[in-house]
């Protein structure tokens, strides 16, 4: 008889497969909103879909699609607030903590739901997840990821600069609300996934960790992606085979992976600005003779980079640049 493995438990290749697309698209969005420095709007969106959740339990109809409902008009509230009010994002981000969570744990109480009922949705509760579900965060999911990636360009122009996106010809509001609604359709996705309450790391944490590693926003929102992936998948294989609760070990991976990729990312950084000292244009800096009593010779197996410079070839030594010149280094 053979060894039973993870896939041979249908409810375990559904909780996989909606774990995949998950990872794939909340990164994929959450790219933009680290961009936009509105990490945690998430979070918001994620507590304002409560009473989404809550209004399905008392309506009779699907929770998931009563969030996707509720978790788009509060994006766009969020976004207006943002736009046009008086007060800051992060102002409008704490009115929707408040009030959406409020707001769903009075309905929920209401419909008659139980906190248990309520905690599958905050927390997650992929172990549940049904075929129909499967289907809908999966066709949700690469709608999400088409978008954020078939107008990566659009976007990261918005939410780099909106002046200049605006001046460019781009239709910034138009944009600005796709974001907004992307991620509101990526917290509900991620809902049985991650939780309500989690979801935000899952968009925020595999960019974060990317963004160590990367420098141009192609590969970071790739590479997010992978790792999103990587730990969604991770994180449920994990709790089906040590039994702990699936969202908060997919969080608790992804954080891991940061641990990890934030010293080497500053390894990098380093050696990035040992090898460009001066940063971009200034090679062309005066020289000055280095005296004699410089005791090193630079060469081609010395240990420091080599850095070309006109017909010649600098060494990078203590932060600043040696060229051989005769007996002597010139220092520049």
């Amino acid at each position: 008889m053979g060894t039973v493995t993870i896939l041979d438990y249908p409810f375990m290749v559904r909780a996989l497969l909606a774990a995949l697309f998950t990872g794939l698209a909340a990164p994929a969005v959450g790219t933009y909103l680290v961009q936009r420095r509105l990490a945690l709007m998430g979070d918001g969106i994620g507590h304002i879909a409560v009473t989404g959740v809550g209004l399905g339990l008392l309506t009779g109809r699907s929770p998931v699609w009563t969030a996707i409902a509720v978790a788009i008009l509060g994006a766009l509230l969020i976004e207006l607030i943002r736009e046009r009010g008086r007060a800051g994002g992060d102002v409008a981000l704490a009115l929707i903590f408040y009030g959406g969570i409020a707001g769903g744990v009075m309905v929920t109480g209401l419909a008659g739901g139980s906190a248990q009922t309520l905690y599958n949705y905050l927390f997650g509760s992929i172990t549940t997840v049904s075929s129909q579900d499967v289907w809908v965060v999966v066709a949700l999911a690469a709608g999400v990821i088409f978008i954020a990636l078939g107008f990566a360009p659009q976007l990261f122009a918005v939410c780099q600069d909106e002046e200049f996106a605006r001046a460019a010809g781009l239709r910034v509001r138009a944009y600005n609300i796709t974001t907004s609604v992307l991620a509101a359709v990526t917290v509900t996705v991620a809902m049985r996934t991650v939780g309500l309450l989690l979801v935000s790391a899952l968009m925020v944490v595999p960019v974060a960790t990317a963004q160590q590693l990367t420098r141009s926003f192609k590969v970071t929102i790739l590479l997010a992606m992978v790792l999103g992936a990587a730990t969604s998948v991770g994180g449920v294989a994990t709790a089906f085979y040590v039994d702990v609760p699936p969202g908060a070990t997919i969080v608790l991976l992804a954080l891991s992976c940061f641990v990890a990729a934030w010293p080497v990312g500053n390894l990098v950084r380093y050696r990035r600005r040992l090898r460009q000292p001066f940063g971009e244009g200034d090679g062309l800096q005066p020289h000055t003779v280095v005296p004699e009593e410089h005791g090193h010779d630079h060469g081609a197996a010395c240990g420091h980079p080599a850095v070309p410079h006109g017909d010649h070839v600098d060494y990078v030594h203590d932060g600043h640049r040696h060229a051989v010149h005769g007996e002597h280094y010139d220092e520049h």
